[in-house]
C-alpha cells in the first residue's frame, strides 16, 4: 500500500512539510510505503473552466505538472493533503491543485474509496485551523474518499483532524509563539495517530 503526501504550503519543507512527514512516518511503521511532493515543485496553471472534463477525464491544459500529479494520486492507495491556513482557507497554490482535479472527478471518481486525510497549521489558536481542515475533508469526500481519524486506540473522543499552532501563550499583554511545529506535542501526536490510521484502514480494505 502506498500514501501519498501533498504539501499545498508556499514554504517548502515548513510546518506543514512537517507534520506531513510525522504522518507518513506512522504510516511507515504500520507498514506502508509513502511520498511526500510539495506543490511549490510543480507548475499548476488555474483551471480556465472550459469544461472539457465533463464529457471526458481530462483536462484541456497539457502543459504544467499536473498530469504528473494526475498519475501520482491515482497511483497511491491512500492520500493525506496539508495546508497552512490563510484567512481561514488553504493556499492559492492548494486551491488551484482542487480545481484542477475536476478530470478525476466529473465524469467518474477515480479516486473513489481511497483513503483520505488532511492536515492544518496556523499561526493563532483560532486561526481558521477547522474551517480549512473542513474545505480538506470535503475535497476527499467529494472525490468519494473514505476519511481517516486520527483518534488514538484508546481515545473516547474523535479529533476532526491534526491542527497545529504556533501560538505558545499571552501574559503580560505580550503573546509568546512556538519556534515550530516541533513543540506542538499535540499536532504531532495527532499527526502520528492519523498516518497510522489510515494505514490499519488500508490494511481493513484489502491493500498490503
Amino acid at each position: 500500500m502506498k500514501i501519498l503526501a501533498i504539501n499545498g504550503s508556499h514554504r517548502k519543507g515548513k510546518n506543514t512539510a512537517e507534520m506531513l512527514k510525522v504522518v507518513l512516518a506512522g504510516a511507515e511503521n504500520a507498514g506502508a510505503e509513502t511520498e511526500l511532493i510539495e506543490l511549490m515543485d510543480y507548475e499548476i496553471k488555474e483551471c480556465i473552466s472550459c469544461n472539457k472534463c465533463l464529457s471526458k477525464a481530462e483536462c484541456s491544459i497539457k502543459d504544467d505538472g499536473m498530469e504528473e500529479l494526475y498519475e501520482k494520486m491515482l497511483s497511491a492507495d491512500g492520500i493525506v493533503i496539508g495546508s497552512p491556513v490563510y484567512f481561514s482557507n488553504v493556499t492559492g497554490r492548494l486551491k488551484d491543485f482542487i480545481d484542477r482535479s475536476r478530470p478525476l472527478h466529473m465524469v467518474t471518481n477515480a479516486l473513489d474509496s481511497k483513503v483520505g486525510g488532511a492536515v492544518v497549521h496556523a499561526g493563532l489558536r483560532n486561526g481558521g485551523q477547522e474551517l480549512a481542515l473542513q474545505i480538506l475533508h470535503t475535497f476527499l469526500t467529494g472525490h468519494g474518499m473514505i476519511i481517516a481519524s486520527d483518534r488514538g486506540p484508546k481515545d473516547n473522543i474523535v479529533s476532526t483532524g491534526p491542527m497545529g499552532t504556533m501560538f505558545e501563550s499571552q501574559a503580560d499583554g505580550r503573546m509568546r509563539f512556538k519556534k515550530g511545529v516541533s513543540e506542538d506535542e499535540v499536532a504531532l501526536l495527532s499527526c502520528r495517530r492519523l498516518g497510522a490510521n489510515m494505514a490499519v484502514l488500508l490494511q481493513s480494505l484489502g491493500k498490503e
